[in-house]
């Protein structure tokens, strides 16, 4: 059984946090940890529990799926992903997302 590569799964941590914009204390706050395990959670110096990273899916609105992804097939967890982002979505940009998808 190969080993999971915790370096990746804190850079995708990392990657989805700055893109929501939050800083790791403010996500340490969230989740009930401190700064320093944030920090060392996407720094690779600890791995992350199963707990600890559900809360952090859950506080970046993401899916494990999608921090995970890399770590197995990826397509399943990207469509996953896209499926949630579409169902969130309003009918009008639903139906411009299918006109991009066809043309591509």
């Amino acid at each position: 059984m190969n080993e999971l590569d915790f370096n990746r799964i804190g850079q995708n941590i990392r990657k989805r946090r700055l893109e929501c914009a939050i800083t790791q204390e403010c996500l340490a706050n969230k989740i009930g940890v401190n700064v320093s395990h944030i920090s060392n959670i996407e720094n690779n110096h600890v791995k992350v529990s199963l707990t600890a990273l559900v809360a952090i899916c859950n506080a970046l609105d993401v899916t494990v799926d999608y921090i995970l992804s890399q770590e197995y097939c990826a397509e399943s967890a990207l469509d996953n992903e896209i499926l949630k982002e579409l169902q969130i979505s309003d009918p009008d940009k639903k139906e411009k997302i299918l006109k991009i998808i066809k043309i591509l």
